[in-house]
Order: structure tokens, then C-alpha cells, then sequence
């Protein structure tokens, strides 16, 4: 029932709800926006509005090394190198227009492994499926 309540919200609360459920994640607002850090110190994703008038409406997060590249390269209206955390391999994905919801939670479970202790990434990958 609480996913079938998930896939009828709008994307910010989507988003929440996927960060919100890897193991020790919070949500506070960094710079004005929701933003979801592992044991209230690394930032996994920031959620994005219009920043600066960008039009990009979706998250920044962190993501495996040449993964930024490699989909912005492929999908450029899909995803982006963000401003600030670009350099740094984050990525960009829009989702104000059709997401693909298994792939954002795939992509939000990476940033997870990126900066999360080695200890709490083997809980999240003791509680999923072999990819």
C-alpha cells in the first residue's frame, strides 16, 4: 500500500521516500533545498528546482567514476553535469518529464555506495537483489 501511495506522489516526494528508506539516511534542507546525507555528514543527493533558472528540475547526486560522462553523453536531456559538485563526478537527472523509477532508485542506491561506510553499504546490499 505505501508503495502504491509512493507512485502517486510527485517526484520530490518519490525521491524521499527512495533515499529515505537507505539504511541511516536523513533529510534537512542544505542551501534551501531537501538534501539526504548518510548518518547526518555525507551529502547523497540534493534535490533541485529551477536552480539559478537552470530549468533543471530534479537531483544532484553522487555517482560512480565515469558514470557522469558516460550518461550525459548518452541521454543529455536526461542528465547533466551539475553545477558546484560537477568536477567531482556528480551527476544531473532531470525528472520533470517521464522518469523511469527503478532506474532514479539505482542511481540514488550508487550515490548511497559512493559515500556511505563500507559497513552500512553491505547492510543495503545484504537487504537487495544481485544486480
Amino acid at each position: 500500500m505505501a508503495k502504491r501511495a509512493a507512485e502517486k506522489s510527485g517526484p520530490l516526494e518519490r525521491v524521499r521516500a527512495i533515499c529515505l528508506a537507505l539504511p541511516e539516511v536523513e533529510e534537512r534542507l542544505s542551501h534551501g533545498a531537501p538534501t539526504w546525507f548518510v548518518r547526518g555528514k555525507k551529502t547523497i543527493a540534493m534535490w533541485v528546482d529551477d536552480h539559478h533558472g537552470d530549468g533543471n528540475v530534479g537531483i544532484w547526486c553522487a555517482a560512480p567514476d565515469g558514470v557522469q560522462e558516460e550518461m550525459v553523453g548518452l541521454e543529455p536531456d536526461r542528465f547533466f553535469r551539475p553545477p558546484y559538485v560537477g568536477h567531482r563526478g556528480w551527476i544531473g537527472v532531470r525528472l520533470d518529464r517521464q522518469a523511469d523509477w527503478d532506474e532514479v532508485a539505482e542511481i540514488l542506491a550508487d550515490a548511497y555506495r559512493c559515500v556511505a561506510p563500507k559497513k552500512l553499504v553491505a547492510e543495503l546490499d545484504a537487504t537487495t537483489s544481485p544486480r
